[in-house]
């Protein structure tokens, strides 16, 4: 997939995901520069003005790798909340970066573990934030 889709966020996980960028070393989270490009290149509004059909933090989705066919619902979370259960992923694990801001329906290629190029398809949204009224999460 050549294009990138648009991506939408919202000004409180911008302003949470830049903090944490800040605290981090490129060493520690190889993805950083990935995870910050898409940042700045995404069309970020206010938590109210998030669409229902666009993942933002603690959003759980549904969701499948193209090049695997596998299909998985996870709630995208901040590295502190990600326990190792299985029903959640870090927004700085390579999907979870991959995931954010996305639509349903949407496609993007992203660079995956050992450096290898994954598509992450969103299928559905169960859970938005945004959309069951908690705005200041």
């Amino acid at each position: 997939m050549a294009r990138k889709p648009q991506i939408i966020l919202s000004s409180l996980d911008v302003d949470r995901i830049e903090a944490l960028l800040a605290a981090i070393p490129a060493s520690v989270f190889p993805g950083k520069a990935d995870l910050q490009a898409e940042l700045d290149r995404a069309d970020v509004v206010p938590p109210e003005e998030i669409p229902p059909n666009v993942v933002t933090m603690n959003s759980t989705v549904q969701f499948s790798i193209l090049e695997t066919g596998k299909e998985f619902c996870l709630t995208l979370v901040y590295p502190r909340d990600a326990d190792g259960t299985a029903d959640r992923i870090s927004i700085f694990a390579p999907v979870g970066s991959a995931l954010l801001g996305l639509a349903v329906g949407d496609e993007l290629a992203w660079p995956g573990p050992g450096g290898k190029s994954m598509t992450v398809r969103v299928k559905d949204i169960l859970y938005q934030p945004e959309s069951a009224g908690e705005l200041h999460r």
